[in-house]
């Protein structure tokens, strides 16, 4: 019996579900359980194990979308899609915090523990209203517009991955990725259930 092709895109759910919006990227995670995506996507739940994670990203992907939230100076509730740059090959790898999840600390790493090139990243961010550190109290459950949110980034995966799938080195259709680019200019609206801007 042939076994199954080795998944080509992940989706990567990161963040502490113990601290508020950070809890964004585990709950679409989770809401993408009763509508997969197509085969071919490894979708997983990372939380707070950046390790894990960057262990992950060695494991011959072309691409990789981690859903986080992050804040870019938007309204709460706004999604953005960010390609960051590539980590500095000549810097130090610093290891994934105990209480949080650093996207380019776990790049940096995964780069630093590597042999090869990295796939094609992209995040698919969540602007937070309620921002806590892993010094505070633990508060669970998402602010009302980062809840509502939740389900215009299942909308987006839907459109996204298909696209991606197709061809890594695609713009998905949703508002094409930038490079270190002001905040204002990643914005994406709200998207309307079957919904998709390209702009």
């Amino acid at each position: 019996m042939t076994p199954p092709p080795r998944p080509r895109l992940l989706v990567a759910g990161v963040g502490n579900i113990f601290l508020a919006d950070d809890a964004f990227g585990p709950e679409v995670i989770q809401a993408l359980g009763p509508r997969p995506l197509p085969p071919g996507v490894r979708v997983r739940d990372f939380g707070i194990r950046g390790l894990d994670l960057a262990y992950e990203l060695l494991d011959g992907y072309d691409t990789a979308v981690l859903v986080d939230a992050a804040p870019r100076g938007h309204e709460p509730g706004t999604l953005s899609l960010i390609e960051p740059g590539p980590p500095d090959p000549t810097g130090a790898a610093a290891p994934p915090e105990a209480h949080g999840m650093d996207p380019a600390r776990v790049l940096a790493l995964a780069a630093h523990l590597g042999d090869g090139p990295l796939p094609r990243v992209l995040v698919l961010a969540c602007e937070p209203r309620v921002r806590l550190r892993g010094d505070e109290d633990i508060v669970p459950g998402l602010s009302a517009p980062v809840r509502a949110a939740v389900a215009h980034a299942v909308e987006a995966l839907h459109t996204m991955v298909p696209v991606l799938l197709a061809d890594p080195a695609a713009t998905p259709p949703l508002v094409r990725p930038e490079e270190n680019a002001p905040a204002p200019t990643a914005a994406l609206p709200h998207l309307a259930a079957g919904a998709a801007e390209d702009r």
